[in-house]
């Protein structure tokens, strides 16, 4: 099995982020985990803020760049 979802599954996601709604798995409608996961060089001019979105059921995630909402 694949910890991870395919382009279509992770576009549905998106959709649903970017809709302001809580993200559910594609797979098996649970409630998805969220995370924020800093990093980057702080006051270097560089910092990413990502999220991670994680299925409690099936245990697939995605990650994505939270200011473009874009997969990383």
């Amino acid at each position: 099995m694949s910890a991870q979802f395919d382009a279509e599954e992770q576009r549905a996601i998106l959709a649903q982020v970017h809709a302001g709604q809580p993200p559910t798995c594609p797979r098996d409608a649970a409630p998805m985990t969220t995370r924020s996961i800093g990093g980057g060089s702080f006051g270097l001019g560089y910092a990413r803020r990502r999220e991670w979105l994680i299925c409690p059921v099936c245990k697939r995630s995605l990650i994505f760049d939270r200011k473009r909402g874009t997969r990383t």
